[in-house]
């Protein structure tokens, strides 16, 4: 049965360390994955700004930049919102393909489905940037979920993990803003098939983490609040049946993604125009070496997909 949790209420609860590894120094790209605490008033310390902040934290993404001029007004954060104070905090990164529909990432909204609705409320924004926890501003827009819908296929499985979510959201909080375009099926085999991803750029979006800051003690990941929509550009590394691999490798002018930027997409230029071709799924614990995102041209992809929006 598919997973459906309709949100009413917000509130509090500790959020756990969601850190699986998914294959070889492989981790969830989101910020659950490095110990982001929403902590219980009644269970936990009232810490109630935590997501790891870091001591400073660059206008880059890892070797990228500030969507400055909303270049990709289409995605967003998946926050949640605590019911006792109102804090809202950014749990993953995600994109709308339609005026209801915003797609994420199967682990995230597996978790928040795990919260208890009387202490927390689900919801998207789009704001660039985000300022969370502590410095919630009260007026910001949060389109709340009304629903959240996790791929009843997610699964472990190193081959295709259908690690695929929606929020249902209502299109009159949705309005200007335009909605990504999906990939037809088979579209990055057939790239492959006609050489056209060894030179593939791909750029990733997200609200995810900076990168890890090294020297000095521990080394620790740099986390921006208010959180700022950040883009990279990353190149080919392997396609996989479930998983499209890119190289972030910021040596050979690669960038891409982190912690927070699960559900996040990867958009490729198809005949001028972007493509969302697959969605941040996981990657190297240091965000350096690779982003391992999951496709949205398989079949079990599309299957899930098409319950919510018209494919192409």
């Amino acid at each position: 049965m598919m997973q459906v949790w309709a949100w009413t209420v917000d509130g509090t609860g500790c959020m756990l360390d969601l850190a699986k590894p998914i294959g070889v120094g492989q981790m969830h790209r989101s910020s659950l994955a490095i110990g982001f605490a929403l902590l219980s008033a009644a269970a936990c310390a009232p810490d109630s700004s935590s997501r790891l902040v870091a001591p400073s934290s660059p206008s880059k993404i890892t070797n990228g930049s500030f969507d400055a001029a909303n270049t990709y007004a289409n995605v967003g954060a998946f926050i949640v919102k605590r019911t006792s104070d109102g804090q809202v905090f950014p749990v993953c990164s995600g994109t709308l393909i339609a005026p209801t529909v915003f797609l994420t990432a199967g682990h995230c909204t597996a978790f928040v489905a795990t919260l208890p609705q009387s202490d927390f409320s689900a919801g998207v924004s789009f704001g660039n940037p985000i300022a969370w926890g502590s410095k919630t501003d009260p007026q910001a827009k949060v389109i709340a979920a009304i629903s959240v819908i996790t791929n009843p296929e997610l699964n472990q499985r190193q081959s295709d993990p259908a690690d695929l979510g929606v929020l249902i959201v209502s299109s009159n909080d949705t309005q200007g803003i335009a909605a990504a375009t999906l990939p037809t099926a088979g579209l990055l085999d057939q790239l492959k098939d006609g050489h056209a991803l060894k030179n593939a750029v791909f750029t990733a979006v997200g609200y995810g983490e900076q990168g890890r800051l090294v020297g000095g003690g521990p080394p620790v990941f740099l986390d921006q609040n208010p959180e700022p929509r950040l883009f990279a550009f990353s190149s080919f590394n392997a396609l996989d049946p479930g998983y499209l691999r890119l190289s972030q490798n910021p040596s050979t002018g690669s960038g891409g993604t982190c912690f927070g930027d699960s559900g996040g997409p990867n958009f490729v230029q198809i005949g001028g125009s972007l493509v969302l071709a697959a969605t941040t799924v996981t990657g190297d614990p240091n965000c350096r070496a690779t982003n391992v995102d999951y496709r949205l041209d398989t079949q079990t992809a599309r299957r899930f997909l098409g319950q919510f929006v018209t494919l192409p």
